[in-house]
């Protein structure tokens, strides 16, 4: 698997495997339910990408919205390709809320709403909710 999959917890949390694309919950969470694409293609470049990766995204985000819709009722979802420090296709997939949202008896917030997002920030998580919420988007991305 390529580095930038691993840095990101390839394989413990992946949320769903794909034939090109890697659904992974960002170990770092920018807001809760942040998780990260991974493109399995050996490529550097967004245009670089296999024509089966390019066709078989459009299934993985129906996949990824609805499944975070399930489970956290988002209200706007960023998606950012930044690629400065981890060079394989990816992109970051950031739901976003203007009221707190509860999970696993704790409050999650949005420090940047309507801001973009702070990719360097990272909420206080604790391990279990981190896995019920990986369980959780597990059992709604199939």
């Amino acid at each position: 698997m390529n580095a930038t999959a691993v840095k990101f917890g390839y394989p413990s949390q992946v949320v769903r495997e794909y034939g090109h694309w890697l659904v992974l919950l960002r170990p770092w969470q920018v807001t809760f339910g942040s998780l990260v694409l991974v493109c399995k293609d050996d490529v550097k470049s967004f245009g670089d990408i296999s024509q089966e990766a390019a066709s078989e995204l459009k299934p993985v985000v129906a996949d990824v919205e609805r499944a975070l819709k399930a489970v956290l009722n988002y209200e706007k979802i960023n998606y950012l390709m930044l690629m400065m420090v981890d060079p394989d296709v990816h992109m970051h997939v950031i739901p976003r809320h203007s009221t707190p949202r509860t999970f696993g008896g704790l409050e999650f917030v949005d420090k940047n709403w309507p801001k973009p997002p702070d990719v360097y920030f990272a909420l206080e998580v604790p391990e279990a909710i981190r896995a019920k919420l990986l369980a959780a988007l597990k059992a709604e991305i199939g």
